[in-house]
């Protein structure tokens, strides 16, 4: 399994990008990649838009995963780190 690692050592167990997928595949992707972890591993979401932006945080926290860190790129895309519930 490949583990990335940013500045401040947010080690992610599994990471997908959704950068070219619009709503609502974006979560439906993002569900399928937690639901393929363990409670509490990391998945490491690179996304693109405002909606997905607003969107798979909230959507990910209402089915009880943790949103533990998000930044936004210079480029337009996000990066978004989640925990699995």
């Amino acid at each position: 399994m490949n583990r990335t690692t940013d500045a401040q050592e947010l080690v992610a167990d599994a990471q997908i990008d959704i950068t070219r997928d619009i709503c609502p595949m974006t979560f439906v992707r993002t569900r399928l990649a937690l639901d393929r972890l363990a409670p509490g591993q990391v998945l490491l979401v690179t996304l693109r838009g405002e909606e997905p932006r607003r969107n798979v945080p909230r959507t990910a926290e209402e089915q009880g995963h943790a949103v533990l860190r998000q930044e936004s790129g210079e480029d337009g895309t996000t990066r978004l780190w989640l925990r699995r519930g």
